[in-house]
């Protein structure tokens, strides 16, 4: 009996030993080596460890970082201007009243104000947007803050919350009238940098880390949104009116470049199996 229970105990301290070891080695994994595969900051160190997800007035999580660019304030604005987004009215009655009018009447307002949103307890510093129909209902915008005055490149470094605005309905969170936005958020960030590039007005692309890869996730309105987590960065000619003769993209390390590929191919299967599952059935 005492041989039979002491083997007993034997077993069940062996059984707990692994699970101890195997709990170690999840969280080694989970919180510390994955996480140092997926973010990198190689091309701008000064990002590191900063937050990567804006806030609303509520202090609700709102829209991710996934757009930066490098270069003087005056650098932003003459390069939004050669890509054809333009800076977005201050809020006011009477700005808020036309907006109003706009999306009520389908009428044109391409420089309709955005709400105002906070990183580390600023509004944003610039704002930018470009039409998608007549009224100020469907839209591409973007806000900005600077958030290093001295970068690897030794200028300004600005991130953006890049989103685009699909229609106009109500937040969920507090009620309010408010913009909803199109899930695909990297789509809009990408749309931003090739407006750029075709403008010749971008010296440099590269990737650095935001929040990393997010499938289901909510904005400060409620609205769903996925990403692959990466901040695609601009780095701008200097001075109005110059162009760059060529755009250099440099390359991400090769694990990153696995995950953007496997994080792709997820997101193709998931938009095709919603597709699927939103096609009418045949009769």
């Amino acid at each position: 009996m005492r041989i039979s229970l002491a083997a007993h105990h034997s077993k069940l301290r062996i059984l707990l030993i692994g699970l101890v070891v195997a709990l170690a080695a999840y969280g080694l994994l989970a919180y510390l080596v994955l996480p140092s595969f997926w973010t990198h900051y190689e091309h701008q160190k000064g990002l590191a460890g900063l937050p990567m997800v804006t806030r609303t007035a509520q202090g609700f999580p709102a829209d991710p970082l996934n757009i930066g660019l490098v270069g003087s304030q005056a650098d932003v604005v003459c390069a939004m201007h050669a890509a054809e987004w333009y800076p977005a009215d201050p809020i006011t009655f009477r700005s808020s009243l036309k907006i109003i009018g706009s999306v009520l009447l389908d009428r044109p307002y391409p420089d309709a104000p955005v709400s105002t949103l906070y990183y580390e307890g600023r509004r944003e510093d610039l704002a930018f947007e470009k039409p998608d129909g007549k009224s100020a209902g469907r839209r591409n915008h973007v806000r900005f803050w600077e958030v290093l005055k001295k970068g690897e490149e030794g200028r300004s470094v600005w991130l953006g919350a890049a989103t685009f605005d699909r229609d106009v309905g109500f937040n969920r969170y507090t009620g309010q009238v408010t913009h909803h936005i199109a899930p695909d958020i990297d789509a809009e960030r990408d749309r931003l940098t090739d407006a750029l590039k075709s403008a010749k007005v971008v010296e440099a692309i590269y990737e650095v880390s935001g929040i990393g890869p997010t499938l289901n996730a909510r904005n400060g309105e409620g609205d769903p949104y996925f990403s692959d987590g990466e901040i695609k960065v601009s780095r701008l000619v200097q001075g109005c009116g110059q162009k760059a003769a060529i755009t250099v993209e440099l390359t991400n390390p090769p694990v990153i470049d696995l995950k953007n590929r496997v994080w792709q191919n997820a997101v193709d299967a998931l938009l095709s199996w919603q597709a699927e599952k939103a096609s009418p059935a045949p009769q």
